[in-house]
């Protein structure tokens, strides 16, 4: 049978890595991840997933550097304040596993991705009688495809950010 999970921000967090001046990766993340998560064990299948991230909600733990990727040059907040996902199709690949295709959007360009995901994890009480659920999930996208253009040259060579970016998710999800 299909349970409906409401995502928990409290509890949730979607972080990613980026190759800064072609030495080291500079982290970050956004600290408000909300949506569903539709999920049947007897048929993984026809899992869904619909999230919603608030872009406003970037940190890396640089003041100047958060301002500067809501600014237009990067992610642009005003202009588009989420990124979402939406997912169209999900195929169990391993013990505990699968894999969930979908749609995310980013800066206003919508891309198919696929998620490599670990979990969800068997039900659980949390000690507030909520029954939940977690997940894992990763992937890596070009950022330029989603219109991430902005960067600088290196007076060395080579570029200021990579165009390669690691996003993972930490996902724990409350029974509607």
């Amino acid at each position: 049978m299909k349970t409906t999970y409401t995502i928990d921000p409290a509890h949730s967090s979607a972080q990613f890595a980026v190759r800064h001046m072609m030495i080291t990766n500079v982290r970050g993340g956004f600290s408000s991840v909300n949506g569903t998560i539709e999920y049947d064990p007897a048929n993984p299948a026809v899992a869904r997933v619909d999230a919603a991230i608030d872009v406003a909600t970037i940190s890396t733990l640089d003041a100047q550097r958060d301002t500067h990727l809501k600014s237009p040059d990067f992610l642009d907040a005003a202009q588009f304040p989420t990124i979402t996902f939406k997912s169209k199709k999900a195929a169990p690949s391993g013990d505990g596993e699968a894999k969930i295709t979908g749609d995310l959007t980013i800066h206003g360009v919508t891309k198919e991705v696929v998620l490599n995901v670990e979990g969800p994890t068997p039900e659980g009480k949390d000690p507030f009688g909520n029954t939940r659920v977690g997940a894992s999930a990763s992937t890596k996208i070009k950022r330029s495809e989603f219109g991430l253009t902005w960067n600088a040259a290196l007076e060395a060579g080579g570029v200021l950010v990579g165009d390669d970016l690691k996003i993972e998710l930490e996902i724990s999800a409350i029974k509607a």
